[in-house]
């Protein structure tokens, strides 16, 4: 059976697609958001027991648009973890810059979230829009673009038509091979490790990143309430002694430390290569869950968008996660889309049109391929081992934590609050 979509579809409903959903469901617009994962849980417990396995450092122009739309309230209210400073060095070297909040008079430079928590709080907002259907298990098999409609084909033998359809369904996107869009992919060599740990010291609202030989390793903070036995449990007074691990290191490297992580002697290993690795600034480490790893791929697409098709968020573009700007890049192109979109319908403009799909292009892709640009950058400058590479990235560390001026820029850009943000996001 042919299903007829209202304004648009939106295929993943991840932490982007749904985001977009929301803005342009509480604009009016008739929404279908399609995801292939299975029907969530209501699950009260969100936000309690042990932290997630998989967070995102969120910048200051995300919350600001979260709080517009009412998210942001409700994470406060059960687990957030700001952080006011961020401590960057070699592990190889003498070379570090730190940052602060204070350099530049705000709050907080980010802020850690958990990923599921967050989605439940955007689905919580979904919920309440009567203009947003969301189907879940709904797998794409087919797309074609056909007199100014796409036809959208799943795997339950269901077919959707639909004026504009977006593709939010990550970095190996279906619609986006479907559609004969291109993709430069550059595999960095290196794979990301998760888990979470509870450190003997606090980490005082300050991130942490080492970079070893084999890669980064970064100690995000959160905040989690500890029981008397200084496991985590629900209560009221968060504890600063639990950390999100995101290690990048090389394929053989990351089993082997995967590996430790499925017993209890092995979990103790894994500690003390973390306590090494972090240069014992947070004391004895105990790692408290397991620790998945996934390859580390860099994808552009050659074009954003197409006829009545955007691409957002990883389908658009994934990149390197030691600046943590993933999720950060996708709710900028979601807050962009839906501006020129919402834009458009109000004076009268059709959405689809080839001109208002490129202007979303253009004010995204240039700030997007510079971040991408950047991480490559920074993954070959401090994973050489040449000895003058290594001179030179401890010198310029050192170097740039003693001009304020260049601090406060780079802080700026942490912050999210460059490029041409959505107002927003502004």
């Amino acid at each position: 059976m042919t299903q007829e979509t209202r304004d648009v579809a939106i295929v993943g409903g991840g932490l982007v697609g749904a985001t977009l959903a929301l803005l342009l469901g509480e604009a009016g617009w008739r929404v279908d958001l399609f995801d292939a994962g299975s029907r969530p849980d209501e699950a009260a417990t969100l936000g309690e027991g042990p932290p997630s396995l998989r967070v995102s450092a969120l910048t200051a122009a995300t919350q600001r648009l979260l709080t517009s739309l009412g998210v942001w309230p409700w994470l406060a209210a059960r687990r957030i973890a700001p952080y006011r400073g961020m401590a960057v060095w070699d592990a190889e070297g003498s070379g570090e810059i730190a940052f602060d909040a204070e350099d530049v008079g705000v709050a907080s430079l980010g802020t850690i979230v958990e990923n599921d928590l967050l989605l439940a709080g955007l689905r919580r907002r979904l919920d309440d829009l009567p203009s947003v259907t969301c189907h879940f298990e709904a797998r794409l098999t087919g797309y074609r673009r056909e007199s100014g409609v796409s036809t959208l084909v799943f795997d339950d033998g269901g077919s959707y038509r639909t004026p504009l359809v977006v593709g939010a369904d990550g970095g190996r996107s279906v619609l986006r091979g479907l559609a004969g869009i291109p993709v430069s992919e550059r595999d960095t060599g290196q794979v990301a490790l998760v888990t979470s740990v509870r450190t003997e010291l606090g980490h005082g609202g300050i991130a942490r990143q080492a970079f070893l030989p084999t890669g980064p390793l970064a100690f995000l903070p959160l905040n989690v309430v500890p029981a008397s036995n200084g496991d985590p449990l629900p209560g009221n007074e968060a504890s600063d002694h639990h950390c999100s691990i995101v290690w990048s290191t090389t394929p053989g490297e990351a089993r082997r430390l995967a590996s430790l992580a499925e017993d209890d002697a092995g979990r103790e290993a894994l500690a003390r290569e973390l306590e090494a690795g972090i240069g014992d600034r947070l004391g004895q480490v105990t790692v408290i869950d397991a620790a998945p790893h996934f390859p580390i791929v860099q994808r552009h697409a050659q074009r954003y968008v197409d006829e009545g098709l955007a691409l957002v968020g990883d389908a658009a573009h994934s990149l390197h996660p030691l600046a943590g700007q993933g999720v950060n890049l996708g709710m900028m192109d979601v807050a962009v889309l839906a501006e020129e979109w919402i834009r458009a319908k109000k004076r009268g403009a059709d959405p689809a049109d080839a001109r208002i799909l490129a202007r979303y292009a253009r004010r995204r892709r240039g700030d997007n391929a510079a971040m991408l640009a950047a991480m490559q950058g920074f993954q070959r400058l401090f994973g050489s081992a040449q000895p003058a590479l290594r001179l030179a990235r401890n010198w310029g560390l050192g170097g740039v934590d003693r001009l304020m001026p260049v601090k406060r820029l780079m802080i700026r850009q942490a912050l999210g609050e460059s490029g041409d943000l959505a107002e927003r996001c502004r």
